[in-house]
Parts: structure tokens; sequence; C-alpha cells
């Protein structure tokens, strides 16, 4: 799958502590161990809204820069650990066209955190 680049993110635990307050959503999980093991989770993940969040914009990327994306949709399946550490972990993103028509142009994503797909049917409909 590589009609487009494929697009890492490092995501580290002060990058959690960024979005939570930007999105103000400070659930413990994304930030204790001892909660996110506690609930049966491996670790601290992160958010879900996070990991889309950077799937969209490699996608925002792909397509030439903002107001191109028209659709942009996925699930969330398995949860991105991130370690206690400065590397974190890398998500990875790729896309394939599937289709085109009228003017938009339909991507089929695979967005992985080591060898787990973590966004299950992701795909953007972009337009140009």
């Amino acid at each position: 799958m590589n009609d487009y680049p494929t697009r890492e993110f490092r995501i580290t635990r002060a990058d959690l502590v960024r979005y939570a307050g930007a999105s103000g959503d400070f659930n413990p999980i994304h930030w204790s161990e001892r909660v996110a093991t506690s609930v049966g989770l491996p670790g601290v993940i992160a958010h879900g809204m996070f990991t889309m969040a950077l799937a969209a914009r490699a996608v925002e990327e792909w397509a030439g820069g903002p107001g191109k994306v028209v659709e942009f949709g996925c699930k969330f399946t398995k949860p991105v650990v991130v370690p206690d550490d400065d590397d974190g972990v890398v998500v990875r993103v790729a896309g394939r066209v599937t289709g085109a028509a009228d003017g938009l142009t339909t991507i089929a994503l695979e967005v992985t955190c080591g060898d787990e797909k973590v966004l299950g049917a992701p795909k953007a409909v972009i337009r140009g």
C-alpha cells in the first residue's frame, strides 16, 4: 500500500499531555500507568482521536493542504501504547487510491504501530 509516501509520527507521553490540554480529555488512562493497567490496558495509551488526527494530517499533506479533505472516517480497534521514555512510539500512515470520480479521490489507509493495525477501516475522500 503506497500510492502515497508513508508518513511516520512519533508520539511521546509529552504529546499526550499536550493533546489532553488541547482536547480537554484528561482521562488518566492517557497519563497514569497505574490507572491504565488497573483497567486492563497494557499501559498508557494515546487518545484515539489523536491517532485519528495524525492520520488525517497525513491525508491533508497528500491532498496538498487545508480544505481538500472532504470525508474521513475510521474505527478505533487497537490502542497505541506509549512508553514512559524519551523515544515514545511511531505510528505509520500509508495510503492507496481506491477510486476516483467527479473530482474526488477515495483513499484506503493503513495506520499501524509496530506490526499492529491501530485504526479499523480508515478511509478518506479528497478533492482533486
